[in-house]
């Protein structure tokens, strides 16, 4: 339904890729999917930075009922065809805000974004909340390409972190440089 839902607004406001249309399952679900198979536990907030069309917002909410989810956009056109998504699907736990991500005043205990911003962008609006426990600080990102210059800009700036990479388990030529990219302290 969700597949649906989206190709028909996508019509209108151009969320993902014209090109992409035939392939939404695959290249846009099951891809944003690939961040639910590490957990997300009860009562969390994950902050989707940069949610577009409520990618991975949406998916990751019907797959984690138990949880909070927020999408982050700037673009107000985004944001109203996510809650559009979330009302008309029934997904009682996924809202999205309008808003820059440097401004974003949520409350969280994990990040996600899909191809948004560099790791280090992704890290500060994450950690820029007051009052947080570092032992929650996680961020889950699908990245694809060469991440070296990426993971040592995010080192220089925070030599505490972890960043583990986990291929995608998508068996697709597309998804062959694509992975799950997660950040936590130390």
């Amino acid at each position: 339904a969700y597949a649906d839902i989206l190709r028909d607004t996508n019509a209108r406001h151009n969320l993902i890729a014209r090109t992409d249309l035939d392939a939404v399952e695959e290249r846009h679900i099951l891809h944003c999917l690939e961040l639910a198979r590490l957990p997300v536990a009860e009562g969390s907030v994950v902050v989707d930075w940069g949610t577009g069309g409520g990618l991975p917002l949406i998916p990751l909410a019907v797959a984690f009922p138990h949880a909070q989810f927020v999408g982050v956009d700037s673009v107000e056109k985004k944001v109203m065809s996510v809650r559009r998504f979330a009302r008309e699907l029934g997904i009682g736990n996924a809202t999205a805000i309008h808003t820059r991500a440097e401004d974003a005043q949520i409350q969280r205990t994990l990040s996600v974004s899909r191809a948004t911003a560099p790791l280090e962008a992704l890290w500060r609006w994450h950690i820029a909340q007051p009052d947080a426990d570092d032992a929650t600080r996680v961020l889950r990102c699908l990245k694809g390409g060469d991440l070296t210059d990426e993971v040592a800009d995010l080192h220089r700036a925070f030599p505490d972190l972890k960043v583990e990479r986990s291929p995608l388990r998508l068996d697709t030529s597309w998804a062959r440089d694509k992975c799950v990219v997660t950040v936590c302290f130390i």
